[in-house]
Protein backbone atom coordinates (compact mmCIF):
# COMPACT_ATOMS: atom_id res chain seq x y z
CA UNK A 1 0.00 0.00 0.00
CA UNK A 2 2.77 1.75 0.68
CA UNK A 3 4.45 1.76 -2.31
CA UNK A 4 1.62 2.20 -4.59
CA UNK A 5 0.97 5.74 -2.82
CA UNK A 6 4.33 6.85 -3.60
CA UNK A 7 3.99 5.54 -7.20
CA UNK A 8 0.84 7.49 -7.37
CA UNK A 9 2.66 10.60 -5.64
CA UNK A 10 5.53 10.01 -8.12
CA UNK A 11 2.94 9.75 -11.70
CA UNK A 12 1.40 12.76 -10.29
CA UNK A 13 4.63 15.08 -10.12
CA UNK A 14 6.06 13.26 -13.27
CA UNK A 15 2.82 14.44 -15.32
CA UNK A 16 4.14 17.77 -14.15
CA UNK A 17 6.92 17.55 -16.08
CA UNK A 18 9.75 17.58 -13.19
CA UNK A 19 13.15 15.40 -13.30
CA UNK A 20 12.31 11.91 -12.24
CA UNK A 21 14.63 12.46 -8.97
CA UNK A 22 12.87 15.13 -8.03
CA UNK A 23 9.66 13.86 -8.19
CA UNK A 24 10.92 11.01 -6.38
CA UNK A 25 12.29 13.14 -3.51
CA UNK A 26 8.96 15.08 -3.84
CA UNK A 27 6.74 11.98 -3.52
CA UNK A 28 9.10 10.39 -0.71
CA UNK A 29 9.07 13.72 1.40
CA UNK A 30 5.36 14.08 1.52
CA UNK A 31 5.30 10.58 2.54
CA UNK A 32 7.15 11.08 5.22
CA UNK A 33 4.59 14.13 6.12
CA UNK A 34 1.80 11.89 5.67
CA UNK A 35 3.69 9.04 7.94
CA UNK A 36 4.49 11.80 11.01
CA UNK A 37 0.46 13.20 10.88
CA UNK A 38 -1.15 9.82 10.69
CA UNK A 39 1.09 8.60 13.55
CA UNK A 40 0.44 11.88 15.67
CA UNK A 41 -2.96 11.56 14.86
CA UNK A 42 -3.40 7.81 15.92
CA UNK A 43 -1.20 9.41 19.41
CA UNK A 44 -4.40 11.57 20.30
CA UNK A 45 -6.74 8.99 19.31
CA UNK A 46 -5.13 5.99 21.57
CA UNK A 47 -4.47 9.17 24.36
CA UNK A 48 -7.94 9.75 24.37
CA UNK A 49 -9.32 5.78 24.48
CA UNK A 50 -6.71 4.94 27.48
CA UNK A 51 -7.52 7.95 28.99
CA UNK A 52 -11.52 7.31 28.70
CA UNK A 53 -12.01 3.45 28.83
CA UNK A 54 -9.01 2.31 31.03
CA UNK A 55 -9.27 4.84 33.34
CA UNK A 56 -13.11 4.22 33.44
CA UNK A 57 -12.03 0.51 34.14
CA UNK A 58 -9.49 1.44 36.91
CA UNK A 59 -11.97 3.89 38.31
CA UNK A 60 -14.52 0.92 38.64
CA UNK A 61 -12.47 -1.68 40.09
CA UNK A 62 -12.25 -2.93 43.79
CA UNK A 63 -9.05 -2.71 43.78
CA UNK A 64 -7.67 0.69 45.00
CA UNK A 65 -3.65 0.53 44.65
CA UNK A 66 -4.33 1.14 40.74
CA UNK A 67 -6.26 4.12 41.41
CA UNK A 68 -2.67 5.66 41.92
CA UNK A 69 -1.53 5.47 38.72
CA UNK A 70 -3.86 7.72 37.40
CA UNK A 71 -3.03 11.56 37.12
CA UNK A 72 0.24 10.85 36.20
CA UNK A 73 0.66 11.48 32.51
CA UNK A 74 1.19 7.38 32.27
CA UNK A 75 -1.52 7.25 29.14
CA UNK A 76 -0.16 10.04 27.37
CA UNK A 77 3.54 8.36 28.10
CA UNK A 78 2.38 5.05 26.72
CA UNK A 79 0.47 6.74 23.56
CA UNK A 80 3.10 8.63 22.45
CA UNK A 81 4.83 5.40 22.05
CA UNK A 82 2.30 4.63 19.13
CA UNK A 83 3.75 7.36 16.74
CA UNK A 84 7.64 6.40 18.20
CA UNK A 85 7.13 3.12 17.17
CA UNK A 86 4.81 4.12 13.79
CA UNK A 87 7.57 6.33 12.62
CA UNK A 88 10.51 3.70 13.58
CA UNK A 89 9.06 0.46 11.25
CA UNK A 90 7.77 2.68 8.01
CA UNK A 91 10.07 5.61 7.55
CA UNK A 92 12.54 3.86 5.27
CA UNK A 93 9.55 2.05 3.16
CA UNK A 94 8.30 5.34 2.89
CA UNK A 95 11.62 7.13 1.85
CA UNK A 96 14.15 4.72 1.14
CA UNK A 97 16.41 6.94 -0.69
CA UNK A 98 16.24 10.06 1.51
CA UNK A 99 19.27 8.83 3.79
CA UNK A 100 20.15 11.90 5.60
CA UNK A 101 16.20 12.88 6.27
CA UNK A 102 16.00 9.48 6.98
CA UNK A 103 18.64 9.02 9.79
CA UNK A 104 17.74 12.78 11.17
CA UNK A 105 13.88 11.51 11.74
CA UNK A 106 14.81 8.36 13.00
CA UNK A 107 17.15 9.47 15.85
CA UNK A 108 14.23 11.75 16.77
CA UNK A 109 12.02 8.80 16.99
CA UNK A 110 14.94 7.35 18.92
CA UNK A 111 15.25 9.86 21.52
CA UNK A 112 11.03 10.31 21.70
CA UNK A 113 11.40 6.66 22.94
CA UNK A 114 14.35 6.76 25.37
CA UNK A 115 12.08 9.74 26.71
CA UNK A 116 8.94 8.64 27.03
CA UNK A 117 10.01 4.99 28.85
CA UNK A 118 12.18 7.88 31.05
CA UNK A 119 8.90 9.25 31.99
CA UNK A 120 6.90 5.97 32.05
CA UNK A 121 9.46 5.04 35.05
CA UNK A 122 9.33 8.16 36.21
CA UNK A 123 5.67 8.02 36.50
CA UNK A 124 5.52 3.70 37.87
CA UNK A 125 7.88 5.32 40.64
CA UNK A 126 5.82 8.43 41.68
CA UNK A 127 2.82 5.88 41.55
CA UNK A 128 4.17 3.25 43.99
CA UNK A 129 5.70 6.04 46.07
CA UNK A 130 2.02 7.12 46.41
CA UNK A 131 1.19 3.58 47.14
CA UNK A 132 3.68 3.43 50.23
CA UNK A 133 2.80 6.69 51.62
CA UNK A 134 -0.17 5.59 52.01
CA UNK A 135 0.31 2.86 54.82
CA UNK A 136 1.16 3.74 57.93
CA UNK A 137 5.07 2.95 57.72
CA UNK A 138 5.49 5.52 55.68
CA UNK A 139 5.76 7.88 58.32
CA UNK A 140 8.60 5.35 60.39
CA UNK A 141 10.37 4.71 56.98
CA UNK A 142 9.93 7.08 54.55
CA UNK A 143 11.11 6.13 50.67
CA UNK A 144 10.91 9.47 48.89
CA UNK A 145 14.93 9.79 48.96
CA UNK A 146 14.93 6.10 47.73
CA UNK A 147 12.48 7.18 44.95
CA UNK A 148 14.49 10.51 44.20
CA UNK A 149 17.33 8.10 43.29
CA UNK A 150 15.66 5.74 41.18
CA UNK A 151 14.64 8.91 39.43
CA UNK A 152 18.15 10.37 39.18
CA UNK A 153 19.60 7.05 37.86
CA UNK A 154 16.38 6.78 35.00
CA UNK A 155 17.36 10.06 34.00
CA UNK A 156 21.02 9.82 33.82
CA UNK A 157 20.38 6.09 31.76
CA UNK A 158 18.25 8.54 30.05
CA UNK A 159 20.78 11.37 29.33
CA UNK A 160 23.65 8.66 28.28
CA UNK A 161 21.33 6.77 25.61
CA UNK A 162 20.45 10.40 24.12
CA UNK A 163 23.73 10.97 23.74
CA UNK A 164 24.92 7.65 22.49
CA UNK A 165 22.03 8.58 19.49
CA UNK A 166 23.25 11.57 18.94
CA UNK A 167 26.73 10.68 18.38
CA UNK A 168 25.87 7.19 17.56
CA UNK A 169 27.84 4.98 19.90
CA UNK A 170 26.94 2.13 22.38
CA UNK A 171 26.20 2.50 26.06
CA UNK A 172 29.07 0.85 27.08
CA UNK A 173 31.55 2.79 24.65
CA UNK A 174 30.11 5.56 26.72
CA UNK A 175 30.60 4.35 30.18
CA UNK A 176 33.88 3.79 29.24
CA UNK A 177 34.95 7.08 28.35
CA UNK A 178 33.14 8.38 31.53
CA UNK A 179 35.17 7.06 33.81
CA UNK A 180 37.85 9.36 32.58
CA UNK A 181 34.95 12.03 33.96
CA UNK A 182 34.09 10.35 37.48
CA UNK A 183 35.93 13.17 39.46
CA UNK A 184 33.53 15.82 37.85
CA UNK A 185 30.58 13.60 38.46
CA UNK A 186 30.98 13.36 42.11
CA UNK A 187 31.50 16.55 42.27
CA UNK A 188 28.28 17.84 40.42
CA UNK A 189 26.45 14.97 42.76
CA UNK A 190 28.07 15.00 45.68
CA UNK A 191 25.26 17.06 47.30
CA UNK A 192 22.67 13.66 46.13
CA UNK A 193 25.06 11.62 46.82
CA UNK A 194 25.65 12.59 50.32
CA UNK A 195 22.12 13.02 50.71
CA UNK A 196 20.88 9.58 49.62
CA UNK A 197 23.80 8.24 52.34
CA UNK A 198 22.37 9.98 54.63
CA UNK A 199 18.64 9.42 54.24
CA UNK A 200 19.75 5.64 54.47
CA UNK A 201 21.00 6.18 57.53
CA UNK A 202 17.75 8.44 58.92
CA UNK A 203 15.29 5.85 57.51
CA UNK A 204 17.40 2.50 59.07
CA UNK A 205 17.93 4.17 62.18
CA UNK A 206 14.65 5.72 62.72
CA UNK A 207 16.19 8.90 63.45
CA UNK A 208 13.29 11.27 62.38
CA UNK A 209 9.98 10.72 60.75
CA UNK A 210 6.82 12.96 58.93
CA UNK A 211 5.45 14.58 61.52
CA UNK A 212 8.54 14.53 64.34
CA UNK A 213 8.73 18.00 66.29
CA UNK A 214 12.81 18.73 65.86
CA UNK A 215 14.75 21.58 67.04
CA UNK A 216 17.91 22.17 64.47
CA UNK A 217 19.60 25.43 64.90
CA UNK A 218 17.04 28.24 63.94
CA UNK A 219 14.52 24.85 62.57
CA UNK A 220 11.97 24.36 65.44
CA UNK A 221 8.74 22.77 64.03
CA UNK A 222 7.34 19.98 62.56
CA UNK A 223 9.28 17.57 59.88
CA UNK A 224 6.62 18.13 56.75
CA UNK A 225 9.04 15.76 54.09
CA UNK A 226 12.77 14.52 53.81
CA UNK A 227 14.07 14.32 50.38
CA UNK A 228 17.14 13.20 48.92
CA UNK A 229 19.46 16.28 49.63
CA UNK A 230 16.85 18.51 52.11
CA UNK A 231 14.68 17.95 55.39
CA UNK A 232 12.08 20.37 55.52
CA UNK A 233 10.84 21.60 58.81
CA UNK A 234 7.65 23.78 59.20
CA UNK A 235 8.48 26.17 62.15
CA UNK A 236 5.34 27.24 64.77
CA UNK A 237 5.26 30.88 63.10
CA UNK A 238 4.75 28.14 59.84
CA UNK A 239 8.06 29.14 58.60
CA UNK A 240 9.49 26.66 56.17
CA UNK A 241 13.42 25.48 57.10
CA UNK A 242 15.36 23.38 54.84
CA UNK A 243 17.72 21.21 56.42
CA UNK A 244 20.34 19.38 54.39
CA UNK A 245 19.68 15.52 55.03
CA UNK A 246 23.44 14.55 55.45
CA UNK A 247 23.56 17.19 58.30
CA UNK A 248 21.07 15.19 60.08
CA UNK A 249 23.56 12.64 60.22
CA UNK A 250 27.18 14.86 61.42
CA UNK A 251 25.40 17.42 63.58
CA UNK A 252 23.08 17.36 66.71
CA UNK A 253 19.46 17.82 67.09
CA UNK A 254 16.78 17.29 69.36
CA UNK A 255 13.66 15.18 68.03
CA UNK A 256 10.70 15.15 70.69
CA UNK A 257 9.25 11.62 69.29
CA UNK A 258 9.93 10.79 72.82
CA UNK A 259 7.89 12.88 74.82
CA UNK A 260 4.90 12.82 72.58
CA UNK A 261 5.11 9.04 72.45
CA UNK A 262 5.19 8.74 76.41
CA UNK A 263 2.05 10.38 76.65
CA UNK A 264 4.05 13.09 78.85
CA UNK A 265 5.25 17.04 77.94
CA UNK A 266 7.96 17.66 81.18
CA UNK A 267 6.78 21.04 83.35
CA UNK A 268 10.09 21.96 84.80
CA UNK A 269 9.89 25.39 86.23
CA UNK A 270 10.82 27.05 90.13
CA UNK A 271 9.52 30.07 92.34
CA UNK A 272 12.02 31.65 94.30
CA UNK A 273 11.06 31.92 97.93
CA UNK A 274 12.07 34.61 99.68
CA UNK A 275 14.39 33.30 102.52
CA UNK A 276 13.12 35.91 105.45
CA UNK A 277 9.63 34.25 105.20
CA UNK A 278 11.00 30.22 106.01
CA UNK A 279 10.08 29.61 110.02
CA UNK A 280 9.30 26.77 112.39
CA UNK A 281 5.30 26.30 112.34
CA UNK A 282 3.47 27.40 115.33
CA UNK A 283 0.38 26.02 116.57
CA UNK A 284 -1.60 28.31 115.50
CA UNK A 285 0.18 28.27 112.30
CA UNK A 286 -0.47 24.42 111.67
CA UNK A 287 -4.66 24.97 113.00
CA UNK A 288 -4.90 27.64 110.23
CA UNK A 289 -2.87 25.35 107.93
CA UNK A 290 -5.40 22.30 108.71
CA UNK A 291 -8.52 23.97 107.25
CA UNK A 292 -6.36 23.11 103.67
CA UNK A 293 -7.98 19.63 102.97
CA UNK A 294 -4.94 19.01 100.71
CA UNK A 295 -2.52 18.93 103.94
CA UNK A 296 -4.71 18.14 106.79
CA UNK A 297 -4.42 14.26 106.96
CA UNK A 298 -0.20 15.20 106.27
CA UNK A 299 -0.25 17.85 109.22
CA UNK A 300 -1.91 15.31 112.11
CA UNK A 301 0.14 12.45 110.35
CA UNK A 302 3.18 14.60 110.69
CA UNK A 303 2.74 16.41 114.25
CA UNK A 304 2.11 12.27 115.90
CA UNK A 305 5.52 11.66 113.99
CA UNK A 306 7.41 14.37 115.81
CA UNK A 307 5.73 13.95 119.11
CA UNK A 308 6.13 10.63 118.96
CA UNK A 309 9.86 11.08 118.15
CA UNK A 310 10.38 14.57 120.58
CA UNK A 311 8.86 12.24 123.86
CA UNK A 312 11.23 8.92 122.83
CA UNK A 313 13.99 11.81 122.71
CA UNK A 314 13.28 13.48 126.13
CA UNK A 315 13.22 16.86 123.78
CA UNK A 316 12.81 20.39 125.99
CA UNK A 317 10.12 21.62 123.40
CA UNK A 318 10.39 25.19 124.98
CA UNK A 319 12.23 26.53 122.47
CA UNK A 320 11.95 26.20 119.06
CA UNK A 321 15.35 24.78 117.76
CA UNK A 322 14.72 22.00 119.73
CA UNK A 323 13.85 18.44 118.31
CA UNK A 324 11.73 17.95 115.20
CA UNK A 325 9.41 21.17 113.61
CA UNK A 326 7.38 21.36 111.06
CA UNK A 327 8.75 24.68 109.00
CA UNK A 328 5.66 26.34 106.78
CA UNK A 329 8.20 25.71 103.22
CA UNK A 330 7.85 22.10 104.25
CA UNK A 331 3.92 22.20 104.61
CA UNK A 332 3.68 24.29 101.22
CA UNK A 333 6.13 21.49 99.57
CA UNK A 334 3.38 18.56 101.02
CA UNK A 335 0.80 20.77 99.63
CA UNK A 336 2.18 21.31 96.28
CA UNK A 337 3.10 17.44 95.89
CA UNK A 338 -0.79 16.58 96.96
CA UNK A 339 -2.02 19.39 94.45
CA UNK A 340 -0.41 18.15 91.62
CA UNK A 341 -1.25 14.03 92.38
CA UNK A 342 -5.31 15.10 92.19
CA UNK A 343 -4.50 17.41 89.12
CA UNK A 344 -6.18 15.50 85.97
CA UNK A 345 -4.64 17.27 83.41
CA UNK A 346 -1.17 15.59 84.45
CA UNK A 347 0.47 12.02 84.00
CA UNK A 348 0.62 10.37 87.00
CA UNK A 349 2.52 7.38 85.78
CA UNK A 350 5.52 9.27 85.09
CA UNK A 351 7.64 11.48 87.56
CA UNK A 352 5.85 13.70 89.96
CA UNK A 353 7.79 15.60 92.60
CA UNK A 354 8.91 19.56 94.63
CA UNK A 355 12.21 19.79 95.73
CA UNK A 356 14.29 22.46 96.87
CA UNK A 357 17.04 23.35 94.72
CA UNK A 358 20.40 25.13 96.09
CA UNK A 359 19.69 28.48 97.34
CA UNK A 360 21.26 31.87 96.20
CA UNK A 361 21.34 35.21 96.67
CA UNK A 362 18.00 35.83 95.37
CA UNK A 363 16.87 33.16 97.74
CA UNK A 364 15.80 29.16 97.77
CA UNK A 365 13.88 27.87 94.47
CA UNK A 366 11.34 25.85 94.77
CA UNK A 367 11.22 23.20 91.95
CA UNK A 368 7.63 21.74 90.26
CA UNK A 369 8.67 18.81 88.18
CA UNK A 370 6.09 16.74 86.17
CA UNK A 371 4.30 15.42 83.16
CA UNK A 372 1.44 17.03 81.71
CA UNK A 373 -0.63 14.76 80.02
CA UNK A 374 -1.49 16.62 76.90
CA UNK A 375 1.95 17.38 74.81
CA UNK A 376 0.40 20.07 71.97
CA UNK A 377 2.02 23.26 72.51
CA UNK A 378 -1.61 24.98 73.52
CA UNK A 379 -3.24 22.28 75.95
CA UNK A 380 0.75 21.81 77.80
CA UNK A 381 1.31 25.67 78.37
CA UNK A 382 -2.73 26.20 79.43
CA UNK A 383 -1.95 23.28 81.67
CA UNK A 384 1.18 24.50 83.19
CA UNK A 385 0.09 28.12 83.63
CA UNK A 386 -2.58 27.14 85.36
CA UNK A 387 -0.37 25.58 88.00
CA UNK A 388 1.54 28.71 88.37
CA UNK A 389 -1.56 31.07 88.96
CA UNK A 390 -2.66 28.55 91.71
CA UNK A 391 0.79 28.84 93.35
CA UNK A 392 1.45 32.44 93.30
CA UNK A 393 -2.02 32.91 94.36
CA UNK A 394 -2.00 30.12 97.28
CA UNK A 395 1.44 30.68 98.40
CA UNK A 396 0.82 33.65 100.88
CA UNK A 397 -1.55 31.52 102.79
CA UNK A 398 1.37 29.41 103.84
CA UNK A 399 3.38 32.40 105.41
CA UNK A 400 5.48 32.96 102.42
CA UNK A 401 6.81 34.63 99.67
CA UNK A 402 8.07 34.93 96.53
CA UNK A 403 11.22 36.58 96.32
CA UNK A 404 10.58 40.08 93.80
CA UNK A 405 13.36 42.52 92.79
CA UNK A 406 12.51 45.39 94.31
CA UNK A 407 11.04 48.20 91.86
CA UNK A 408 11.58 51.76 91.43
CA UNK A 409 7.77 52.13 93.04
CA UNK A 410 8.61 49.60 95.90
CA UNK A 411 11.86 51.78 96.61
CA UNK A 412 10.12 55.03 97.08
CA UNK A 413 7.37 53.68 98.75
CA UNK A 414 9.75 52.59 101.37
CA UNK A 415 10.91 56.03 101.23
CA UNK A 416 7.77 57.96 101.55
CA UNK A 417 7.92 55.86 105.04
Amino acid sequence: MITKYLQILEKLFLGMRLDQEIASDLAQGIGIITLLAVSFLLFFIVKQLLKRYVGRFIRKTKFKYDDYFLGKKLEKRIAFLVPVYMIQGLLYAVAPDLHMLNAFIFALARIGEITTFTGIVISITDSISDIYNSFDVSKNRPMKGFMQVAKIIAIMICVLLVIGVLINKNMSDLLMGLGALSAVMMLVFKDPILGFVGGIQLTSNDMVRIGDWIVKGNADGNVIDIGLTTVKVQNWDNTISTIPTYSMITDPFINWRGMSESGGRRISRSIIIDLDTIKFCTPEMLEKYKKFQLVEKYIVKKEEEIAAYNKSHNVDTSSLVNGRRQTNIGVFRAYLTEYLKQNQNLNHNLTLLVRQKDPTEFGVPLQVYCFSAKTDWISYEAIQNDIFDHIYAVINQFDLKVYQRPSSYSINMMSDR
